[in-house]
């Protein structure tokens, strides 16, 4: 095994450099990159414009026959320096060269638009994220897994059926959407007014004692977690079912059976390990989507400053450096989660070996 591990962790220098330069060259590819989106906030206006590392100030106030769409109005001298300070007065390669050779170092560069470092723009939106993730990937197995595995045992009967209605509501209704039902209903809308309606923490949180600080905290977390939750445990609820009554009509079970073991010794000493396996497949995506890209309309929702709603703006504002920064973070931890899955894997059923398996 720890030759696989070994061999892993090789390929993931390999398959993150695969990654950043494939979306390296369809992003640099879309239309409106931040140079552009410059020349039209300063088309036909006389602006004078700072960059760092600049010239200093230019007066754009004339024509420019320039390949950005947006440039009429601006000179061309203002059109070079700003793809000068934007980094796109190198080749494509040179670019993408340089950018990786910082990543080895976590070196992101600074954002566009905020003024701010990525990385540091990173860890201020990650408490946010990781609260909303690890609260609401928690609670979607504590639901799921046992919800599942009664429904499999259960199979055909009123529970199963009643208990399917609710998962057909967690299925139709979208997390956002029972968001909002839970912000009219809960949050001072048209009936109560149980938990706040916006924020991670209070305003007055750090006047608060340390008890009342993570109770204030966990009081702002209920209503997020809650749609998150609703809008995830029906697929791995179903999921779980199918692994367990697939299971259930191997020939390992009838024999158990036929030996006098109990069904619980039979369902947890049996079934259970087997079943499992598949559920463990999933929860690295699981975690690294609610982390990152299933919160961000929850986030929006809420006015939860996190990851998830800072990669959407990136993306709409065309700021690379928070772009790539992110995505780099992201596909660092998904494959590094790829191996703790196989792990666990390992853990479960020592009899699956991967380093067998891949000579």
């Amino acid at each position: 095994m720890r030759k696989y591990i070994l061999k892993r962790l090789l390929l993931i220098p390999l398959t993150l450099f695969g990654i950043m330069a494939l979306n390296f060259v369809f992003i640099q590819m879309a239309p409106g990159g931040p140079v552009e989106q410059m020349m039209m906030k300063l088309d036909g206006q006389t602006v004078t414009a700072r960059f760092a590392g600049s010239s200093g100030e230019v007066k754009a106030a004339v024509k420019s026959d320039s390949k950005y769409q947006g440039a009429q109005g601006v000179r061309e001298d203002l059109i070079q320096d700003l793809k000068k300070e934007f980094g796109f007065d190198k080749p494509l390669w040179q670019r993408f060269a340089l950018m990786m050779k910082k990543y080895l170092v976590f070196d992101f560069g600074k954002s566009f638009y905020q003024d701010k470092k990525v990385t540091d723009l990173i860890l201020e939106k990650m408490p946010v994220s990781i609260s909303l993730g690890l609260f609401s990937t928690l609670f979607i197995y504590l639901i799921s897994i046992p919800l599942g595995i009664k429904k499999a045992v259960k199979d055909g009967s009123r529970f199963d059926m009643v208990s399917s209605f609710g998962i057909v509501i967690g299925y139709a209704i979208p997390s956002f959407l029972f968001a909002i039902m839970l912000l009219m209903i809960f949050a001072g809308g048209r009936y109560l007014n149980w938990f706040p309606l916006r924020g991670l923490v209070s305003d007055y949180w750090s006047d608060l004692s340390w008890p009342m600080k993570i109770l204030d905290y966990l009081w702002h977390m209920v209503l997020p977690v809650t749609a998150m939750v609703v809008g995830g445990f029906a697929g791995l609820t179903m999921l779980t079912k199918n692994s367990f009554l697939e299971e259930m009509k191997k020939n390992y079970v009838i024999t158990a059976r036929a030996k006098g073991l109990t069904e619980k010794r039979v369902l947890y000493g049996h079934i259970f390990r087997n079943a499992m396996l598949i559920i463990i497949a999933g929860f690295p995506a699981t975690l690294v989507g609610l982390l990152f890209t299933g919160s961000v309309l929850i986030e929006v929702v809420f006015s939860l400053d996190g990851l998830g709603l800072l990669g959407y703006e990136s993306v709409l504002n065309r700021d690379y450096p928070v772009i790539f920064g992110t995505l780099y973070m992201f596909a660092l931890l998904g494959l590094v989660l790829n191996l703790v899955s196989d792990l666990t894997y390992h853990l479960v059923d020592p009899r699956i070996d991967f380093e067998r398996r891949s000579k």
